[in-house]
């Protein structure tokens, strides 16, 4: 299974798990059955078209990468809220 690490915000609408294994063969499925598993996170990642928010990046492997990418047993995403300020 690939290994989920989510940050900020993300991390503890999930139970302050910042580490979850999750099988799947794309980001989009990923980032789907983790909000059936977590569901205050429901809305906050993909929107109503299941396409991933804005405001919020995913990387694969250290890759920024979008909903269709493909996912791999040994792969490490990282799901992350984008960071603004001036």
């Amino acid at each position: 299974m690939a290994l989920v690490r989510l940050r900020g915000p993300l991390k503890r609408l999930a139970g302050d798990r910042s580490e979850q294994s999750v099988e799947a063969g794309t980001v989009c499925e990923l980032l789907r059955r983790l909000e059936r598993e977590h569901p205050a996170v429901d809305g906050w990642i993909l929107d109503e078209r299941g396409l991933i928010r804005r405001h919020i990046n995913v990387f694969v492997n250290g890759e920024c990468v979008r909903e269709d990418a493909p996912v791999a047993v040994d792969d490490r995403i990282d799901v992350l809220p984008a960071i603004s300020g001036g």
